[in-house]
């Protein structure tokens, strides 16, 4: 593979957070020892600009802890400072002077980056308000599905104007405020379109209740929001197993306590993942098995695949085994974001893994599926694709230039087969900020060789 062949990075989505950003390839090689920590990681990309967008509308002054500060937060409280929220940051910490729902400055240009989250959340945020703002992202983010949230936006009273694509960016957004009613939503595409119209409903005219059609899609991220929204004061009920959720137009009101984040679980996974290809140890302070992050689904499938796991109040640990067991099937329906994960452990199981239940991660950062299928066939593993997952077949990886597509995780999963085999190489390394600015230097503290082009 040459390096023409390799999938530009998107620099402009790269925040001043990111620490790669002028790093063509980073090479990683496997270390001498087994892997035996003891570590903390940042907060929950996903609660971090959940938190910082409702801090933002709410009455009052809240302080958040544990903050993220990756690609995703900083366009996010960039846009914020833009609107006039008075948001100051100090380390993982952030202070978030609200607005009571009515935007300072109700004009200007607003770019998300590429957060998926800033782009799905924001829009009803400034719809229940007034004013008139250009929203323009990445080029990736300008490719994702964005139609099912908007149009439910402008039936509440949003008027958009399409640039190029309509349900797309970059638009233009006239906000007189939102209704309120009873939309209804698929359940099947995002759980963040659902997540965008019950952050903004407090700042409704009228009570909303939202249908959702199908089965949820990550239904765990709706309970999220639901649970961040109760912590500033949000009336809910939700019904029929959580099919139809009603919001009351009540707006937020700051909490007097702190909001703590917890560390983000999707990054923990990456260094479980570490433990058990190297028959290691890795303890993650600071998280329990009762969080509603789906991806904790994963120290429980390690379980199944010979590792062992404990855990307390305060920390989640995984020890890693001789040899990972396959020849099992998995749906990646509820943790999704692990699909990349799982699929680099099974090239090292005894037995094929299949993955199911996947199909909507081919409209994330990159088609997920299809591009896992490529960087791994590309090393010599045997894999088939199929329209909602795939088959990974165990074999000996061979030494490539990688390519993430631009992805934070396709990057981080990619980068834990140097775990095993000597000289991979990951161009474009700099997208791991978007997640996990200091992901090597904490793959180096655990005595994984590390170089950089």
């Amino acid at each position: 593979m040459t390096k023409k062949s390799i999938v530009e990075a998107d620099l402009e989505a790269r925040s001043p957070w990111s620490s790669y950003k002028d790093k063509q390839e980073v090479i990683l090689s496997p270390p001498t020892t087994a892997v035996n920590a003891s570590i903390t990681i940042p907060g929950s990309k996903s609660l971090t600009n959940r938190a910082l967008l409702l801090a933002a509308m709410a009455k009052g002054t809240t302080q958040i802890e544990g903050l993220l500060k990756g690609d995703d937060s900083y366009w996010c409280i960039n846009i914020l400072k833009q609107l006039g929220v008075h948001v100051e940051i100090q380390g993982e910490s952030a202070t978030v002077e609200g607005i009571n729902g009515e935007w300072p400055n109700r004009t200007g240009e607003l770019y998300v980056g590429a957060a998926g989250t800033v782009a799905r959340f924001l829009p009803g945020l400034l719809a229940a308000g007034q004013g008139l703002w250009r929203m323009t992202g990445s080029h990736r983010m300008s490719e994702r599905p964005l139609a099912p949230l908007l149009y439910q936006l402008a039936a509440m009273g949003g008027v958009f104007t399409y640039e190029r694509i309509e349900g797309q960016l970059p638009y233009t957004l006239e906000a007189k405020g939102l209704q309120g009613g009873e939309p209804v939503l698929a359940g099947s595409i995002s759980s963040q379109f659902i997540s965008g119209l019950l952050m903004a409903a407090p700042y409704a005219e009228q009570t909303l209740r939202l249908s959702i059609d199908g089965p949820i899609v990550q239904r765990e991220y709706v309970e999220m929001t639901l649970e961040m929204m109760r912590k500033f004061g949000a009336d809910s009920n939700v019904e029929d197993e959580g099919q139809v959720i009603t919001i009351l137009p009540n707006g937020y009101q700051a909490p007097s306590a702190a909001i703590v984040l917890e560390p983000d679980v999707s990054t923990c996974c990456y260094f479980w993942a570490l433990a058990a290809l190297t028959n290691g140890r890795i303890r993650v302070e600071g998280i329990s098995l009762r969080t509603l992050q789906p991806d904790m689904e994963m120290v429980h499938v390690l379980e199944k695949m010979g590792c062992s796991m404990v855990h307390g109040e305060n920390y989640v640990e995984v020890t890693g085994t001789n040899q990972l067991k396959g020849g099992f099937t998995l749906s990646m329906k509820r943790w999704s974001d692990q699909t990349l994960t799982m699929a680099v452990l099974a090239i090292f199981a005894d037995g094929p893994i299949t993955f199911t239940d996947a199909a909507h991660i081919r409209h994330h950062e990159c088609d997920r599926i299809s591009a896992i299928c490529t960087e791994l066939i590309k090393m010599g593993i045997q894999v088939e694709e199929h329209p909602d997952g795939l088959t990974v077949y165990p074999g000996i990886p061979q030494s490539a230039l990688l390519d993430p597509h631009d992805d934070h995780r396709m990057a981080m999963a990619l980068s834990l087969i140097g775990v095993k085999v000597p000289h991979i190489r990951i161009a474009n390394p700099g997208c791991v900020s978007k997640t996990c600015p200091d992901y090597y230097e904490r793959m180096e503290a655990l005595g994984l060789k590390v170089s950089w082009l």
